[in-house]
């Protein structure tokens, strides 16, 4: 078959362990088949952030600026532990949020659900998207471990001075600032409220803005005064609402809905959040994932790690049970926004044929490792990552 033309390359952003494994095993197996793939490539993976002092991660995203669309392959954020397993020169940030701040957005994540597999929240039968702030709070945070006695002090210094103390310490610990700015929590607001009128569902909002009376509770202020000034006629038109509430309320109250809303959460909260809820639907290698920046340019990646444990069973020569379809619709989803906006049909067409293949692999019981204790009423089939690949790429030449 003729392989499908693109115009504008992707933004491709290469990771760590074993996903940076499956990352090449799907283009190989899934797309370079059938689509005359063009990328601007970056490699994100640690060591060459560290050979480049991270400056690669910073190209990257400013790449996107450029082409408007990326696709991500997950990246390891060092710890002590990494430094020293990989010799670093110092420890590097989390490339998720220097991307997230140059790009200003919001991430939407949506667990993907399929037929023989039911939420581990028996109330939850339709998916709960997360939308999270990624920008600012403590992934831009700066630290300071406190070697002594001393007075800690949050200092602004502006036309005007503004100095808070914040402790008095008597022993070593540890201080920690972080920030966030209007415009940015306006943008998040618009992209959550802009996202649920599009999608047709209510939008939840929680912070701890009754202990957090400035920082939390300026999110909530700016979130009720967009909403009243500019969504609240919108909202009620299609018949959907906002709901604003402490943030472990939301978290009860998300536990015994029954799912199909949007649920707005700050930078931290998001992150833990899609965790849980990508869990409880399934698997973290079940959810998809897409940075949404103001200025309408995408970032799509999957919602898990790098899987270092079976990056390790790999490197002894074993085979691995990894899940890939988290990554396989970080590209599907990309490559199908690159054809929304060069107008490339066939290219949409194929990004909605590689995810109806894997639904089809998965409901006829064809699952990694992960998923076979989850599947119900159907009889399952357990492969190797390698052997899924292979059935998706039956089904997408059996659907194309």
């Amino acid at each position: 078959m003729t392989k499908i033309q693109m115009k504008t390359p992707l933004v491709e952003m290469d990771g760590d362990e074993m996903t940076r494994i499956l990352w090449k095993d799907i283009k190989e197996e899934l797309i370079l088949p059938f689509v005359d793939l063009k990328t601007e490539y970056y490699d994100l993976g640690l060591e060459n952030r560290d050979l480049t002092n991270d400056q690669v991660t910073v190209d990257a995203a400013y790449a996107n600026k450029k082409y408007g669309v990326s696709v991500k392959c997950a990246t390891i954020t060092p710890n002590a532990q990494r430094v020293e397993e990989y010799h670093l020169k110092e420890m590097w940030k989390s490339p998720n949020g220097t991307i997230r701040a140059i790009l200003d957005g919001t991430v939407f994540r949506k667990p993907i659900m399929i037929d023989c597999i039911s939420p581990i929240v028996s109330k939850w039968k339709k998916p709960i998207t997360i939308a999270r702030h990624a920008y600012g709070d403590v992934y831009k945070s700066s630290e300071i471990k406190v070697p002594g006695k001393g007075i800690a002090k949050l200092v602004f210094e502006g036309e005007d001075k503004i100095e808070k103390e914040i402790f008095s310490f008597e022993t070593p610990g540890v201080l920690q600032g972080q920030y966030n700015t209007d415009s940015s929590i306006e943008s998040f607001a618009r992209s959550c409220f802009n996202y649920a009128l599009d999608q047709k569902q209510d939008l939840w909002f929680g912070t701890k803005d009754t202990i957090s009376k400035i920082y939390d509770h300026r999110f909530k202020d700016i979130f009720q005064e967009i909403y009243n000034k500019e969504y609240k006629d919108l909202f009620e038109k299609e018949g959907i609402t906002y709901f604003y509430s402490l943030i472990d309320d939301i978290t009860a109250r998300v536990m015994r809905s029954d799912g199909g809303f949007i649920w707005a959460c700050k930078n931290y909260d998001g992150d833990v959040m899609s965790d849980m809820v990508s869990t409880a639907f399934g698997s973290l290698a079940m959810m998809t994932s897409v940075l949404v920046s103001p200025d309408g340019h995408y970032e799509y990646e999957a919602a898990h790690g790098t899987v270092t444990r079976h990056y390790y069973r790999y490197l002894k020569g074993e085979k691995t049970s990894t899940n890939p379809i988290a990554t396989i619709f970080a590209w599907s989803g990309a490559l199908r926004k690159r054809g929304e906006l060069d107008k490339i049909d066939d290219l949409v067409y194929y990004a909605d044929v590689l995810e109806k293949a894997c639904l089809h692999v998965l409901n006829n019981g064809i699952l990694t490792k992960d998923l076979v204790l989850l599947a119900e009423n159907i009889e399952v089939k357990e492969v190797n990552s390698e052997d899924f690949l292979k059935a998706v790429r039956k089904e997408i030449e059996a659907l194309l």
